[in-house]
């Protein structure tokens, strides 16, 4: 301000002092004026340089000025490059967010106050099947049909979340998706969807499982109770009373041998993995199943039928790191089985070799009545039984392959079926190369 006064001043004195030397005191009054419409021209020029450059700002080549003008200029660029710095921190921030959203599991879309839809990540698309450059601007209505969804939207009730079925979901995958609305600024919706397939499966097994204990444990304790009832209410001959007794403990031991099961799983599935500093003979593993394989077979057919051809192949050269108990149960359910379910006069071989890639197989087969394709995949599910008569006259509890699987799992290995029906099956237990070692010579 300073200098622009000066200025003015100076202007004035050397047109008036001109002004003088040239036409006296009327000139001296000319120049006067001269120089200060000389003054007031060039901040005019000034003034309008500075206004093309804060209509077209340049932040890089401000214009050169001088006084109050370049006083303005130095103070509006550094304005400006605060401002522009915290757009882009903005923006930045913003880019940020947007891939937050988009590397959620969850759908996310924005819909504006006519329910058009302005944003959504990759996750929703997926769960709705959009194209987001196609489907931009539509509304959610027209592209999600399902009457469940069209409910919820009218209904404008959003305290809840609504089910609805994947855009990819087919017979063999099943998709289900919880979907929900949150109002939020004028008028504009929040969608947010969740895959909850795996969720509906669980709760599914859950009430499967439910039903299938109770069903295993009804019926015993439903012959339980009946025989109870009668040894009260009736006279019975010893010869009965002995025969009535029989029957009740081999209900009780059926509820004992599920109950065991049961516990063997929560056990396996509460634990943590095994370790590689216990170590497996399976010499002493084979020789144990055996001596179990040998009293079951005779059990369940006498001498008196034709009996059951058990083959125990040769003591492998290998160990295991793995637990102890869980391959025996492992093994001795899968053996079990096989003698359950192969009839008299049938084969079961049991052999451990070791693969080309290092690993172990423990392999049962059987030349039982076999199994059906359609059943293979579910086999080693809880309580899946594909004969439920022929089930109950075996006297498995329907947990014995899942146990097996369970283990292996837990070894890092794989449960392998092979079925062919009326030819047998063979099951396997397959380990990794790293659970698999030589004991060391001398």
């Amino acid at each position: 301000m300073t200098f622009r006064i000066t200025l003015f001043i100076i202007a004035q004195l050397l047109g008036g002092l001109l002004g003088w030397y040239l036409g006296g005191w009327y000139g001296a009054l000319a120049g006067m004026v001269l120089g200060s419409g000389v003054v007031f021209v060039v901040d005019s020029l000034r003034a309008q340089r500075f206004l093309r450059w804060v209509m077209e700002p340049d932040t890089s080549a401000p214009p050169l000025l001088r006084g109050l003008w370049g006083e303005a200029a130095y103070r509006t660029r550094r304005a400006l490059r605060a401002e522009q710095r915290k757009v882009a921190d903005s923006e930045r921030a913003l880019g940020e967010f947007l891939k937050a959203i988009q590397a959620s599991p969850n759908g996310v879309v924005l819909l504006d106050s006519e329910g058009r839809i302005e944003w959504c990540n990759e996750t929703a698309a997926q769960h709705f099947g959009f194209e987001p450059q196609r489907d931009m601007l539509q509304h959610i209505g027209n592209l999600v049909r399902q009457p469940a969804f069209a409910a919820y939207y009218v209904g404008k009730n959003y305290e809840r979340d609504v089910t609805l079925i994947g855009s990819e979901d087919s017979a063999s995958h099943p998709v289900k998706l919880s979907v929900q609305l949150h109002p939020y600024g004028d008028g504009q919706k929040l969608l947010l969807s969740r895959d909850i397939t795996a969720l509906a499966q669980a709760e599914a097994m859950r009430r499967d499982f439910v039903a299938n204990v109770s069903h295993e444990i009804r019926t015993p304790l439903t012959v339980l109770a009946g025989f109870v009832e009668t040894m009260q209410s009736l006279q019975l001959t010893e010869a009965e009373r002995e025969n009535y007794l029989s029957l009740m403990a081999a209900q009780a031991s059926r509820m004992q041998m599920l109950v065991n099961d049961l516990l063997t799983l929560s056990q396996l599935e509460g634990s943590p993995l095994p370790s590689n500093s216990e170590t497996v003979d399976p010499r002493e593993l084979l020789d144990q199943c055996q001596t179990e394989a040998t009293c079951l077979s005779l059990l369940l057919h006498p001498q008196n039928e034709h009996p059951q051809i058990l083959n125990f192949g040769p003591a492998p050269k290998f160990l295991l790191h793995g637990s102890v108990g869980e391959l025996r149960s492992a093994a001795s359910n899968l053996i079990n089985n096989a003698i359950r379910y192969t009839p008299g006069g049938g084969t079961i071989d049991v052999q451990w070799t070791q693969l080309p890639d290092g690993r172990a197989r423990l392999a049962i087969t059987d030349t039982g009545p076999g199994i059906a394709p359609e059943h293979l995949p579910r086999l080693a599910e809880r309580f899946y039984r594909v004969d439920r008569s022929r089930s109950r006259e075996s006297g498995g509890t329907g947990l014995g392959l899942a146990i097996a699987k369970h283990v292996v799992q837990r070894h890092g290995g794989e449960l392998q079926i092979t079925s062919q029906p009326g030819k047998g099956s063979c099951f396997a237990l397959v380990f990794p190369a790293q659970r698999v070692f030589f004991k060391a010579v001398g």
